[in-house]
């Protein structure tokens, strides 16, 4: 497996390997991997002939007073973890290589930006997508794998992908999940052994919800109450930044759930924020 921190030997090794007539896959990541990272990186290994991972912790996505500097660093076993998945490459630049320029155009996608997570952090997804677009330019990979614990993040790199005709193919993959429901992130690594013990009432929450969806249909409001009510008798060291019912295409919030629609929530522990979602067919009769 080769490790490269710099663009051009990173954009070399992709175009030789497409010149080929190999089919590449990219996993972007902040680094700190875990399972739910690992089960991108081997769909990308079943559906691809090459698979690279990119790791590098973006400054521009976190926010003043943010967890950047309390985001987990691990390289060497980030690295070992990758060679054990079969990756043929990992691009792991420093913020000097990737911002050399400066770093004065940003990308923006209005509308699905500007709900959920967007709300409280108005610079992450500009800095989101303005990393992910230069990655697709370094890594001109086929595909593209992204987690559905990070719902929001992937439907607008999808838009972004289509308003800027980038020629990649944007592959989300299920939510991989501790035995106990909390969804896998790195951040989780922050967690206290108290708040680690809470934290699965996200997970429950959702199952909750979409369990009262399918046998009611009740407004919204409804249900957002009721699964604020649930965190803040099961979490109560969590902060809730935000709990919302939207529609899954526009991300607008919706009054009615006797439709498909999106369950999300974010809840903030110390210094971890938690995400986590679930999609819900209201229209459907509960099994």
């Amino acid at each position: 497996m080769k490790i490269i921190s710099d663009i051009e030997p990173m954009r070399a090794l992709v175009n030789r390997a497409k010149a080929a007539g190999k089919v590449v896959g990219l996993v972007p990541t902040l680094g700190g991997l875990h399972e739910g990272h690992f089960s991108l990186i081997d769909r990308a290994r079943r559906e691809c002939d090459v698979v690279m991972v990119s790791i590098f912790l973006n400054p521009t996505q976190f926010g003043p007073g943010e967890d950047l500097d309390a985001y987990p660093r691990k390289p060497e076993a980030d690295h070992a973890g990758c060679e054990s998945r079969g990756v043929d490459a990992v691009f792991a630049p420093d913020a000097e290589a990737m911002y050399a320029t400066g770093g004065l155009t940003q990308i923006t996608i209005s509308q699905l930006s500007q709900t959920l997570c967007g709300r409280s952090r108005p610079t992450h997804f500009p800095g989101v997508c303005t990393v992910v677009a230069k990655l697709f330019n370094i890594i001109p990979a086929h595909r593209a794998y992204f987690g559905a614990k990070d719902y929001q993040q992937a439907l607008i790199i999808k838009q972004m992908v289509a308003d800027l005709n980038f020629p990649i193919e944007i592959v989300v993959c299920p939510t991989v999940r501790e035995p106990d429901g909390l969804a896998m992130s790195s951040r989780n690594a922050n967690l206290s052994a108290a708040e680690r013990e809470q934290a699965p009432a996200l997970h429950a929450a959702l199952l909750l919800a979409a369990d009262t969806i399918h046998k009611t249909h009740p407004p919204a409001d409804e249900v957002i109450a009721a699964i604020v009510a649930h965190l803040s008798a099961r979490a109560p060291d969590g902060q809730i930044d935000y709990v919302q019912i939207v529609d899954p295409a526009t991300l607008a919030d919706v009054e009615r759930t006797g439709r498909p629609v999106l369950v999300a929530l974010a809840v903030k522990f110390g210094k971890a924020r938690l995400i986590d979602n679930m999609l819900v067919d209201g229209a459907s009769a509960n099994p």
